[in-house]
């Protein structure tokens, strides 16, 4: 499942990195995404909206096994 998120990620990337941020996955536990938004996603206004309406939709659409995501520091 690791491979799959990185795969979906790598689609999600680009546009975090044209805004100067990125996001890191830190760790998959029963269907919970763990990842590190870096850069200036880090402390963007935004980024509980990239995070769920974006890359949550993104991997549980590409991933049905994929139960949420959560941010961690």
């Amino acid at each position: 499942m690791q491979d799959d998120v990185e795969t979906v990620l790598d689609t999600i990337r680009p546009s975090l990195m044209a805004d100067g941020g990125n996001v890191e996955l830190v760790d998959i536990d029963d269907g919970v995404v763990k990842l590190r938004l870096v850069g200036s996603c880090s402390s963007c206004s935004s980024s509980t909206m990239t995070l769920k309406m974006g890359i949550e939709r993104a991997l549980k659409k590409a991933i049905p096994m994929v139960r949420c995501i959560e941010s961690v520091e």
